[in-house]
């Protein structure tokens, strides 16, 4: 049973899309959707601009190769999934492949989402880091403790087993860090973002985010998708906009959610679909009795 995933913001590269842009029609043409949607040249800034790591257009390129990586997939290939999951923006892909979402929809909330999440908090007062080589539970407590009325930090990625990113006001991140570095962690690494993401930090982008997926007509799916929020399977197009929503101020399960994909539904194949292949590392750590494979070039459909 397969389970197609997409990246989330941090896969993006200058480069990225540029082999499926010059090899395939389908890929030219979600390019030309994005840039006219947007008013800007995604071919320019995904294959040439170093302004592609800033958030407001990290998450609109990354959803633009995704999605021409998907078209791509199954124009050139005779696959059917059983389901999707995206890391964190990667939703938005995930929603787009499983028909909740057209992607002229998604390209524009996502470029507001990327404004809003930006906006939502002045440089240098939040911050995030990497926890790595503790239990999740250990985290929790953790954060709790670096946590005061005024500052706080919770665990905003549970990405793999013993390995957790949290987020939330700077200096309560960093206390965290500290206590973690005590508690034995191998590794903890304060992370270069724009923003505290998937934190109670970002409240103000979901305020203006609302008005912006009230203007979508989310369509039904194709196939269900299994949650960021709460790590179970979603096919409810009435309720898409409360999960974007929710997802913007909550942790991404996404150990939990492919743990459910492979444990619970019996999902034993996992194709990560768009740049890098950050997803498959993980998946690799989390269902080691599943196969795993990335597509984001011509060359990679030899494997698949």
């Amino acid at each position: 049973m397969l389970a197609l995933v997409f990246p989330g913001q941090g896969s993006q590269y200058v480069g990225m899309g540029k082999d499926l842009y010059e090899n395939f029609s389908k890929a030219r043409e979600i390019f030309e959707i994005a840039s006219n949607k947007l008013s800007i040249d995604m071919k320019k800034l995904c294959f040439e601009s170093d302004d592609v790591h800033l958030t407001v257009n990290a998450q609109p390129a990354i959803l633009t190769v995704s999605t021409a990586a998907h078209e791509v997939l199954m124009s050139e290939k005779d696959l059917k999934p059983s389901y999707v999951a995206g890391h964190s923006l990667g939703e938005y892909s995930a929603l787009v492949a499983c028909g909740s979402i057209s992607f002229e929809d998604a390209i524009w909330a996502v470029r507001k989402r990327g404004e809003y999440t930006q906006e939502a908090v002045p440089l240098g007062v939040g911050g995030m880091a990497a926890v790595l080589g503790l239990p999740d539970d250990k985290v929790n407590e953790i954060c709790q403790h670096a946590s005061s009325d005024k500052e706080f930090v919770a665990p905003a990625n549970y990405n793999s087993i013993g390995q957790v990113v949290i987020s939330g006001v700077k200096y309560a991140v960093e206390r965290a860090a500290e206590l973690a570095k005590k508690a034995g962690a191998k590794r903890v690494v304060l992370l270069d973002v724009s923003a505290p993401f998937h934190s109670k930090l970002m409240t103000s982008a979901v305020e203006q985010m609302k008005s912006v997926l009230d203007s979508i007509n989310f369509l039904e799916f194709k196939i269900p998708m299994i949650s960021n929020f709460n790590a179970k399977k979603f096919d409810d197009k009435f309720k898409v906009k409360d999960l974007l929503l929710d997802q913007l101020t909550s942790p991404v399960l996404w150990h939990q959610s492919v743990s459910y994909l492979n444990s619970k539904l019996g999902v034993d194949e996992f194709l990560e679909v768009g740049p890098k292949n950050v997803l498959s590392g993980l998946i690799k750590r989390i269902a080691k009795d599943s196969t795993v494979g990335n597509f984001g070039e011509k060359a990679d459909l030899e494997k698949i």
